[in-house]
């Protein structure tokens, strides 16, 4: 809090001298890429369930070291992989930007067919990754999470979720740590029931929900929501508003 004015302050500053600096730049080439985030899922045959598996980190460390083999050897690399907020998530991008070539445009399903072959040679016989939104039973009574963790864990605090659901990567450590400090309490999140005979208030336990709403109580329930996320760099700023302007309307629809 006591930084919190001067770093908003340099952080406008250094955009207006970056911007200064790059706002008549022309002609660069268009690039762009796709970030997808998936969901490592264990099924648990026997017991007819499907978890998420929090065992992302493992599997990231032996992503990034073929990646990184692969550049010593001064070879192709297809994918990078990146890790992301929740310990059940990965996010895999292009090796390489697309361009703005009919080539470029039929290469995008082919990488993403590739990096879903590539990480799944580190899975285990009875894992899959899989790209939906978000995970139905997170944060429902039972057994979601392989490994098994009981909530209310002295970070989170949450009545869904454990600690240990969030990465051990010390950034969304402290993304956490500070949306808590922040608050001083728990974020607290209310969606509307849509209603239908089957449908009840399932939270009167919980003072922060409200009635007919679906309460949730983690960061976890945001950042563990997978997406598909687009990265261009257009030829200059003009093209890049213009691109800009028309995906704040195209995308909520796509």
């Amino acid at each position: 809090k006591k930084y919190a004015d001067h770093i908003r302050n340099h952080g406008i500053t250094q955009f207006l001298s970056i911007y200064n600096k790059s706002k008549n730049r022309e002609k660069d080439c268009l690039l762009w890429g796709d970030e997808i985030e998936y969901m490592i899922i264990a099924y648990d045959d026997g017991d007819k369930n499907a978890k998420l598996s929090l065992k992302a980190s493992d599997i990231l460390h032996e992503l990034q070291k073929e990646a990184e083999e692969a550049l010593r050897k001064d070879e192709a690399i297809e994918a990078l992989w990146q890790p992301e907020y929740a310990a059940f998530m990965i996010e895999g991008v292009p090796g390489i930007p697309y361009g703005s070539s009919l080539k470029s445009l039929l290469r995008v399903e082919q990488n993403m067919k590739l990096r879903r072959e590539i990480a799944s040679k580190y899975l285990s016989p009875n894992e899959s990754i899989i790209t939906l939104s978000n995970y139905p039973r997170l944060g429902c009574p039972g057994r979601f999470l392989e490994p098994h963790h009981e909530p209310f864990g002295p970070k989170l605090k949450s009545s869904f979720v454990p600690d240990e659901i969030i990465n051990p990567h010390a950034r969304y450590q402290a993304v956490s740590d500070s949306i808590r400090n922040r608050r001083g309490s728990n974020v607290t999140i209310n969606i509307p029931i849509f209603h239908d005979k089957k449908s009840s208030n399932l939270f009167y336990d919980c003072e922060e929900a409200l009635p007919e709403h679906i309460y949730m109580d983690a960061t976890v329930f945001g950042g563990g929501c997978c997406c598909l996320q687009t990265t261009i760099q257009a030829c200059n700023i003009r093209e890049a508003r213009k691109l800009y302007d028309q995906l704040a309307i195209l995308s909520p629809i796509m």
